[in-house]
């Protein structure tokens, strides 16, 4: 245990002391906020103006929405009744924005539709809600009077609006929240490939100088082989730990002194637009203030990266093991340290694979395949870091620990292999790896 815990020191001193891990760890999360920051700032930049055909089949609206022209939003009236699929593919409706469907019965059931083409601002939204209810309570102003009390009162209902996409209007795409854990899932990946690779290379160097030959003379290759791995996995631990630090430090600062308003802005969406709203200044600082970022929501409202960060130290240490053998193996039972570069690549097209089927979770998130990718050892770790991001269905969550159980399991029958390959490899030189070699190594003891 001692020449254990001897070679994971090593392990441990030699990476962490290194300029790579010193500019991996400090300079990665600062580009990562950098870059969080573009997002916040410039995320909402769509377009300024909007062009809107508003169908109102009846007449209700009169072919009038303002008393005066908005510079924000131009409003073009048809009286007739245009089918979503129409106005999102036909040529003569691409020039609008959006379009707002006024039904028969909204001055009974206060609902409008508005289709959208590009998903329009918190600004842009608000504006056309609350326009659109401003004129329908000049409408009903002017077509009813001597109202009794309740009539009056239903007046000053405000105006359902739904905003729907017109590529997805029954909001049939994956929650935004999933990106957030695709991210977590790719980030496994490159830091499994980043220290597997070190991994490979720590093997590769030690079995080309011979320096392997007389660490073995003290201690047995299984565990060689563990030290190794374990000294360079709490390596990267301790970088991800920094990250996260970093990474919620930068955050905790930009909420607070940088975009403090944007967030307060964002809350002002949950209060429905009430008379006694109006008679506020909060619409006006509504109207008037900057623009909302959604990815700014998302990430301060929206996402519990406590939960997240948790499950993704766990799912990076069960995927660090699991790969890790795979490098381990490699660099033991090459030939030569160019030989094994050549057998990176199958892994690098798993780890893609990894991502690829994570973007496919992203879209069909309940579909069986994506419920198989889940528990599948290689793709296991991004999968369940974006259906973790999405939220588990009540009674579901045990899927999650199934992952997490799965991806252990094969980790470590897959290092069980590694072990032996290791030990029956480590010292052999100049041969060209085959088929029939591995299997003879597999089979000693």
């Amino acid at each position: 245990m001692r020449n254990l815990w001897l070679i994971v020191q090593r392990e441990f001193l030699e990476k962490i002391k290194s300029r790579s891990f010193i500019l991996t760890a400090f300079f990665g999360p600062i580009l990562l906020l950098a870059l969080l920051f573009f997002l916040f700032k410039f995320g909402d930049s769509g377009k300024k103006h909007w062009d809107v055909l508003v169908t109102d089949p009846t007449g209700v609206f009169e072919g009038k929405m303002l008393p005066n022209q908005d510079n924000a939003v131009s409003y073009f009236f048809l009286e007739d009744y245009v089918e979503m699929e129409e106005f999102r593919d036909a040529k003569m409706y691409q020039k609008f924005d959006a379009l707002v469907e006024i039904n028969e019965k909204v001055l009974t059931n206060k609902t409008a539709f508005v289709f959208y083409r590009q998903k329009p601002s918190l600004k842009l939204q608000t504006k056309i809600q609350y326009q659109s209810e401003r004129r329908l309570e000049e409408i009903m102003v002017k077509r009813f009077t001597k109202l009794p009390l309740s009539s009056f009162r239903k007046i000053k209902q405000p105006l359902n609006v739904a905003f729907r996409n017109v590529y997805d209007p029954y909001d049939e795409s994956s929650d935004v929240r999933g990106w957030v854990g695709y991210f977590y899932g790719l980030l496994i990946i490159g830091f499994v490939f980043l220290y597997g690779m070190t991994i490979l290379r720590s093997v590769s160097q030690e079995k080309s100088n011979r320096i392997i030959e007389i660490v073995l003379g003290s201690v047995s290759p299984r565990k060689l082989m563990a030290g190794k791995i374990i000294g360079i996995g709490i390596t990267a631990i301790i970088q991800l730990i920094i990250w996260i630090l970093i990474v919620a430090v930068g955050l905790f600062i930009m909420r607070e002194f940088l975009f403090q308003n944007s967030l307060n802005l964002s809350s002002m969406v949950t209060v429905q637009m009430t008379e006694q709203v109006k008679n506020t200044s909060l619409l006006d600082q509504l109207l008037q203030g900057n623009e909302q970022n959604d990815f700014l929501n998302l990430i301060y409202e929206r996402i519990q990266f406590g939960t997240m960060n948790f499950y993704f130290v766990l799912f990076f240490f069960a995927s660090y093991l699991f790969y890790g053998a795979f490098f381990t193996a490699i660099g033991a039972t090459a030939g030569s340290e160019s030989d094994g570069q050549q057998f990176i690549i199958p892994i690098l097209l798993l780890l893609v694979f990894s991502a690829y089927s994570g973007y496919y979770c992203l879209n069909n998130p309940t579909s069986n395949l994506a419920q198989f990718f889940q528990y599948f050892p290689f793709t296991a770790p991004v999968v369940a870091m974006v259906k973790l991001a999405l939220g588990y269905e009540p009674g579901t969550v045990y899927q999650l620990y199934l992952s997490l159980l799965s991806l252990l399991v094969s980790a470590f029958i897959t290092l069980s292999i590694a072990g032996r390959l290791y030990g029956n490899g480590v010292l052999q030189f100049g041969h060209r790896i085959r088929l029939s070699l591995i299997i003879r190594w597999l089979k000693r003891k």
